[in-house]
């Protein structure tokens, strides 16, 4: 098959390669009744808590909301209760999609299959941590998942979190190719704008809680993967001609 200009896709994964959310969102509420915390999250609260990215960041921001008066005496140990918190929440996550609470969104296995089967390379560029991709990935794809993607970017090696593009650049950087030869799929604003920031055209398969996000710029939205095929990915990529980035 002929994919012109196109080399790469870049995938996102909570939300782009599987629909994650109401997993993350009951593991986040058992860590905290794990922790005796008197909170509990419901799904348009989890909704709009999905504009910060990352489980640490998302946790502290929600604390400071509920208690504004909030003052840290001691930084270190307020990382390490957030930590613990999300350590809790990383664990019953991981139990969640070995029992099957998690599945691919539908067209990905099928798109990263005949992408790879192409020759195209695959990468994985993600703010989540790498339990989560592994966990994930190995119950959907099988334990040698990782065969398939050349580069994988995650919260342990890109810290500076979607928005920032840091993400993508690196993972642009390790595939020693420039932005304009790979094509991004996200499924939120935060990682289109992290992804345009990094001069990558992108496209979108929304969800239920990203829905009513702005994805001005995105060469497309689609409602999922299914039934669209990497020469019409190519299509998609060759019209959008290359972008500039805007990062710093």
């Amino acid at each position: 098959m002929n994919t012109a200009g196109l080399q790469a896709l870049i995938f996102d994964v909570d939300g782009t390669l599987a629909d994650t959310e109401l997993a993350h969102l009951a593991a986040f509420n058992e860590a905290f009744a794990q922790e005796s915390l008197p909170w509990r999250w419901d799904v348009p609260l989890y909704t709009r808590l999905l504009e910060v990215s990352g489980g640490k960041e998302r946790i502290t921001y929600y604390w400071r909301q509920v208690q504004p008066d909030l003052k840290i005496i001691d930084n270190a140990a307020f990382t390490e209760i957030v930590q613990r918190i999300h350590d809790q929440k990383t664990a019953a996550y991981e139990r969640m999609v070995n029992n099957g609470a998690v599945r691919l969104r539908p067209g990905v296995l099928k798109l990263i299959e005949q992408a790879h089967d192409e020759g195209l390379r695959l990468a994985i560029a993600t703010t989540t941590s790498p339990v989560n991709i592994s966990a994930l990935l190995r119950c959907a794809m099988g334990p040698d998942w990782a065969r398939f993607f050349v580069v994988i970017e995650d919260a342990s090696t890109a810290p500076r979190k979607k928005p920032h593009p840091q993400v993508y650049l690196q993972t642009l950087s390790r595939l020693k190719l420039p932005a304009a030869a790979c094509l991004a799929i996200e499924d939120s604003a935060n990682g289109l704008r992290a992804a345009a920031a990094a001069g990558l055209p992108t496209i979108i398969t929304q969800n239920s809680f990203t829905g009513h996000h702005d994805f001005s710029g995105a060469l497309c939205v689609l409602p999922d993967l299914a039934g669209c095929t990497l020469a019409q990915l190519a299509g998609m990529h060759a019209a959008a001609g290359p972008k500039k980035s805007t990062a710093r």
